[in-house]
Order: C-alpha cells, then structure tokens, then sequence
C-alpha cells in the first residue's frame, strides 16, 4: 500500500490574509486628514470660480469694463485667502502625522528590529500623506465644482442678470486641488520627521510622547523657531514704519506676520506650556483636574499640538475683526463721527464676507482639534486602563477627559485672541498710518487698535461649543477602555 501522509500542522493552519493595500486609511487621524484636504481644495475651487464670476461680470459691464486695479485686487484677495487656508491644512496634517507616528512608534521600531530603515519607513508615512492628499483633493475639487455650478446660478437668478458668459469647469479649479494634494504630502513629511529617532530597542516597550524636558534640549528647532519670529517682527515693525508714508507697508507687514506666526508654531512646545499651567490654576485642586493639568504640562508636543490649530483659527478671526473694526472707525473719526448709511452697509457686508471666508480656515482647526483629541485617547489606553485600575471611576476618567480639551482650548482661545488684536492692529496700521485724519488731518498717524466685542463674544462661545463637541467621541472611548484589556495592549 502506497503511505498516506498526514498533513503537518502548519500545513492544516490557514494562511493569514494579506493586509489590504489601503488598509491603513481605516487609521484613526486619516479620514479626518482627509476631510481637511477636501474642505481647503473645495474652498479653493469655489473661491476661484467665485472671482472668475464677479470678474466676468465686471467686464460686460460697460461702466467698469476692464478694470484693471479690481482684477488686481480679486486676484490678491483670492491668493491670500486660499494661501491661509492650506496654511492652516498644511499645520493640522503635520500634527495630526506627528500623533499617528507617536502611536506607531512600537511598530517602527519592530521594523527597524527585522532590518528596515529610518528612510524607508519615513518614506511610507510620506506616501500615505501623498494618498491622502489626492484623495482628499479630488472630493473637494468634485464638491467644490458642483457648489459653484449652483451658486453661480443661484446668484445670475437673484441678481436678474442674463447669463455673462461664465463657465464653471474651467482648468485653473485644478491648481489648488494640485497644491493641497502636495502641500499634504510635505506635511506628511514633516510630520514624519519623529521616525528617525525611533530605535529598534523601542520594540520592547510602548509609544510614549517625548517628555518636556527632551523638547527643552532641541535646540535646532527652538533656534529656527526663535530666528524665524526675530526676522518677522523686525518686518513686521517694517512694515508699521513704512505704513507711516505708504500704505503698502501693509505688504511688508503681511509677510511679517506670517514669519513671525510661523516661528510661534515651531516654538510651540516652549510658548504653550507657561499658558497651560497658568490656565490650569483655574480648575481647582480635584484630582481630576490635577490630572488632566499635569498631562498637559507632562508631554507638551501633544497638548500643543492640540493647541496650536485652535490658536491659528482664533487668531485669524480675531485678526480680521480688528483690522475691520479699525478701519471702520478710522472711517468714521474720519466723517466726523457718522458713517453714511450706504457705506456703512458695505463696509459691514465685506466685513462679514471676509469673516466667513476666513472661518473656513478656523473649521480646518477645529477638525485638527477633534482628530487631535480622538487620537489621543487611543494611543493612551494603558494609561486610561491604569488609572480605572487603581479606582478611578468612570466619571473622574469622563471629566479628566473635559478638563484636558477645556484646558487646552481656554489657553489656545487666550492666546488666540492676544494674537489676532495684535496682528489686527499691526494690519490696519501698516496700511492706515499714512493716512491723514481728524482733528488735526496730519500724518503719520498712530491708529489705536478698536476691538469688535460681538465677533469676540462670538469666538469665545463658538469655542466652548467646540470644546464639548470634541470631547464627546474622546470621553466615550476613554470609558469604554476596559482597565486589564488596556493594560495587556
């Protein structure tokens, strides 16, 4: 008889499947990368064909015709307006790449252990933020699009105007899905940049944020950050004194600005932890609050990065606001203390079409926000299952939660709001300093800073919406961890 034989073991146990190639888009922090990509590219897209519209309707009128200077205008105004916006994309995709590499870091380190490199893996992480960015591109461009189409309609239909000749589908709408599609992936790149410190010893033990102390010794990225806010305060106050003779000084201040800013995102680990100890004073001495101070001030990369997208969208609005607010009572000081009703009218509707468009940037940091929180909680499941371990309750887990996301946003609003009267103020005065007012009609002249407390009031109240919105989805996956499942990830 011919032996039969038995199947071994390993031959009888299925093979694993292959992951899918896509499969790292189920991620935690990907969608909502995702969706900020699709919000800047449809921002973009509709900001373009709005312009485009405005301008065709400028030309077949035969009063203003083809008016150079307001085409000049749109075009700065449109550059401007989707440039912050995939500035604030850039910054959101960079941190939330920063947290998604935080938590991977066991994984890299057990490639590191079986031989794959530094390079390697950072260029994975670079490719994913690449997909991403395409993918988040191509909805907004759809999305964007299709908004136009109806809004373009909508507005020839409300304004009984006969078709002017404009069409939608034009191929200048692919710029910004390109440059949203690249600035993603470079902020995936740099985001990444924490892989080339992960070593294969890691392997052994769990993804734990940098401490304080580390982020302290960097002195390369403190010394770029320092530098880069030195050089946009030295344009910045440029800018104020070439303000006093021109009004283009506001040009030299708007690149000030942005230096500047720039160099206190870099800075951030060193800037947001002073705010973040004096807020948590307020919260009195519970435990709960004592907690959720300390994990704020213990790792400060992650509270700042939470920080400092809310810090950008409440700078902006505040920034615009004041600018307007103090332009318009320059105007009015100017009139001698009454605006004409007209004016006035228009000066109020650009200055609510411009805080609407601005928003857009401040809803881009708010998802950053949310996304921030979520992640966060997940990639600290050990330490939520050792606290319920050693008798906190689920409640004082749930409110450990809230003070952290409360604490974040009260000390990311404050700074928000000192930045933005500041910029605001440097803003209108870099472009009305050369401009003669009342009683004595001389310049240069000194504008002081008015402050809208309405669009103030309406930022602080936005933003404790916005803290309990965030913390819903956080502080339901912090309860649910159970305490030895946790402790055996």
């Amino acid at each position: 008889m011919t032996a039969v034989t038995a199947p071994t073991r390993a031959e009888r146990m299925p093979r694993p499947a292959a992951p899918a190639p896509l499969a790292w888009l189920r991620e935690r922090g990907m969608g909502a990368s995702i969706l900020v990509a699709a919000i800047s590219s449809a921002f973009g897209a509709v900001l373009l064909s709005a312009t485009g519209f405005i301008a065709a309707i400028m030309r077949a009128n035969p009063y203003i015709g083809e008016s150079a200077v307001l085409a000049v205008v749109l075009a700065v105004m449109t550059v401007i307006l989707v440039g912050v916006a995939v500035y604030v994309a850039a910054i959101v995709t960079a941190n939330t790449f920063s947290t998604v590499v935080a938590g991977r870091t066991r994984r890299i380190a057990l490639m590191r252990l079986i031989g794959a490199s530094a390079a390697s893996q950072r260029g994975e992480v670079a490719r994913q933020g690449l997909v991403v960015g395409v993918i988040g591109s191509s909805v907004g461009l759809v999305v964007g699009t299709a908004v136009s189409a109806g809004g373009v309609a909508l507005a020839e239909t409300l304004l009984g105007i006969d078709d002017v000749g404009y069409g939608v589908v034009q191929a200048v709408l692919l710029v910004p899905a390109v440059i949203v599609a690249l600035t993603t992936w470079a902020a995936a790149w740099a985001g990444s940049r924490r892989v080339l410190t992960v070593t294969p010893l890691q392997a052994l033990g769990g993804s734990v944020e940098a401490s304080h102390d580390s982020y302290a010794r960097r002195k390369g990225r403190n010394g770029v950050a320092i530098g880069l806010f030195a050089a946009g305060a030295a344009l910045l106050a440029a800018g104020i004194a070439v303000g006093l003779v021109s009004p283009l000084g506001v040009i030299i201040a708007f690149f000030g600005g942005l230096l500047s800013f720039t160099g206190l995102v870099l800075g951030s680990t060193m800037i947001m932890p002073p705010v973040l100890r004096l807020v948590g004073r307020l919260f009195g001495g519970s435990a709960t609050a004592r907690l959720a101070a300390e994990n704020a001030l213990r790792y400060p990369e992650r509270s700042s990065r939470m920080a400092i997208g809310v810090v950008i969208g409440v700078t902006l609005v505040t920034m615009f606001a004041v600018a307007l607010e103090t332009v318009k009572s320059v105007i009015t000081a100017s009139a001698g203390g009454e605006v004409d009703t007209e004016l006035n009218t228009v000066i109020d509707t650009f200055a609510g079409i411009m805080m609407g468009l601005v928003a857009v940037s401040a809803v881009i940091a708010a998802v950053g926000l949310v996304n921030l929180l979520t992640i966060g909680v997940v990639q600290r499941r050990r330490e939520l299952g050792l606290l319920r371990s050693l008798g906190v309750s689920t409640g004082q887990v749930r409110s450990m939660v809230l003070f952290e996301a409360a604490h974040i946003t009260i000390a990311a609003v404050a700074t928000g709001l000192v930045l933005g009267t500041a910029y605001g103020w440097a803003g209108a005065q870099s472009l009305l300093g050369s401009v003669a007012m009342p009683p004595l009609w001389q310049s240069p002249t000194l504008v002081a800073p008015a402050v809208p407390w309405i669009p103030v009031v309406i930022i602080v109240v936005a933003t404790a919406v916005l803290t309990l919105v965030a913390a819903v989805v956080p502080t339901r996956l912090a309860t649910r961890v159970a305490p030895i499942e946790a402790l055996a990830d």
